[in-house]
């Protein structure tokens, strides 16, 4: 037994690796390649600290990020145990009192629940299961309102409509605490403080063929950097937040972003569904890929090690390695955000006087900067461009990510413009190409099978008194 004190925090998820050609279906996982498979032990006083505790909620919470010691890359794994039951088959218990139409988005539902799998949500959270969510209220509101007439909810409805959605997706598979981990509430279903909440008042208060005309079809590659239906959609906004007779709101105060939800609503009801989704992903993609959304913590041991006339290399790489390990156990980021968190990096560091180009001297590399995968300690990044996980019922959940493509981390120049999506020097594909079906071929992706045959998080403490 432990001594007295002591916690041992068993975390048993599912993660299996498919190393093999996309289009093989003829079987599920490579012959030649073992599947990843590790249980991850961690004891409180072994100073290890290789698996961050987890509240009862079963939530990932922010990581204690002290860079004292080098914990082993973390990721959720799969035991290879049966599917069945991958979805809480019970029915979902709605208020009876919630005015959207629910079947009219059925398979967005569906779609939503998988990118939100109970355990994996946090770990996709900030990249496709809240943009996935926050599209899918949007969604819901805007089909309601060809039978409504009304672009938002009444506060008192609302409650109900989040709490029945909530119920439907959990039924589906989907975490039971989605409202916090995405941040949801009155104001993502409501006319917050717009004062235009109708089809009728906003149909006449803009050119709604100008603005349906920006958005009906964007631009996947270009959007990002063109915003021609965000540039529409914030044209609209300020538009009818001034209908009060108020004074003219500015991009991104309070009230302009309540008449920017309404006028999202109002695109996805000339939208079908599907389309809908598309366009709102896509929107919100620009800004996911814009920001790097990971904490980093006291950098103050690297600058020691790595500063000023650094004469150990090896004790600088051993402490940079160090402190990016740290940052290897929050979440799965894209491409873009990598690069985004390479620059943040960087340029702190130089504010602590290493001068030195660190990222090349100790190898690092942009997927350095995300979620490890396994054994390989090979980092996962996403697509830049919005994706979704998928479930079948042989191979679970799944969704694509790149871990073999080594591009090196840049560092900052003070003689070069901040890294950028529309102005970066670094090429990185927007979506992991596809691989070819033929064996003997150097594949450059990997799809991650997350088979679903662990259901929620298994976490167990247990306390020698």
């Amino acid at each position: 037994m432990a001594p007295t004190g002591r916690l041992l925090a068993v975390a048993a998820l599912s993660f299996l690796c498919l190393q093999g050609p996309w289009g093989d279906s003829g079987s599920a996982f490579a012959q030649s390649q073992p599947p990843l498979h590790r249980t991850v032990r961690a004891e409180a006083n072994d100073g290890g600290g290789l698996m961050p505790e987890l509240p009862p909620s079963g939530l990932m919470p922010m990581p204690e990020l002290s860079p004292s010691g080098s914990p082993t890359p973390f990721v959720p794994f799969l035991a290879p145990a049966p599917l069945a039951p991958f979805f809480n088959n019970s029915t979902p218990k709605l208020s009876g009192k919630c005015t959207l139409n629910f079947t009219a988005v059925d398979k967005l539902m569906t779609t939503t629940a998988v990118d939100c799998f109970t355990s994996f949500a946090p770990f996709l959270a900030n990249v496709i299961c809240c943009p996935q969510l926050q599209a899918t209220l949007t969604i819901l509101i805007g089909q309601s309102s060809k039978q409504t007439g009304s672009l938002a909810l009444d506060p008192t409805v609302a409650n109900y409509c989040l709490s029945d959605v909530q119920e439907l997706l959990l039924s589906q598979g989907a975490s039971d605490n989605l409202h916090s981990l995405c941040s949801v509430h009155l104001s993502n279903v409501t006319e917050g403080s717009c004062p235009v909440s109708t089809v009728d008042a906003f149909e006449s208060a803009v050119d709604s063929s100008k603005l349906l005309e920006a958005c009906r079809k964007i631009d996947s590659v270009n959007e990002c950097c063109s915003q021609t239906c965000q540039n529409a959609i914030n044209e609209a906004a300020q538009k009818i937040s001034s209908k009060d007779a108020g004074l003219t709101s500015y991009t991104g105060s309070p009230k302009t972003d309540s008449c920017r939800n309404v006028v999202l609503r109002w695109l996805s009801s000339r939208l079908d569904p599907r389309s809908a989704k598309e366009m709102l992903r896509q929107i919100s993609n620009c800004n996911v890929n814009g920001v790097c959304p990971l904490s980093f913590p006291d950098t103050s041991k690297v600058a020691k090690e790595c500063g000023g006339t650094m004469t150990n290399s090896t004790a600088c790489c051993k402490a940079m390695l160090t402190y990016v390990a740290h940052l290897q156990k929050q979440s799965f980021i894209t491409n873009l955000q990598a690069l985004n968190c390479a620059s943040f990096l960087g340029a702190k560091l130089q504010k602590m006087n290493v001068s030195m180009n660190v990222y090349s001297s100790c190898q690092i590399t942009l997927k350095d900067f995300s979620l490890q995968v396994g054994s390989q300690e090979s980092g996962c990044l996403l697509p830049s461009m919005p994706s979704d996980a998928s479930f079948d019922s042989t191979s679970g959940i799944s969704f694509t990510c790149d871990l073999n493509d080594n591009i090196a981390a840049p560092w900052p120049s003070s003689m070069q413009a901040p890294s950028s999506s529309c102005n970066k020097s670094v090429n990185i594909p927007e979506r992991p190409a596809a691989t070819s079906a033929q064996s003997g071929v150097n594949h450059k992706n990997l799809k991650l099978r997350l088979l679903a045959s662990l259901v929620s998080l298994l976490l167990v403490l247990l306390v020698q008194v």
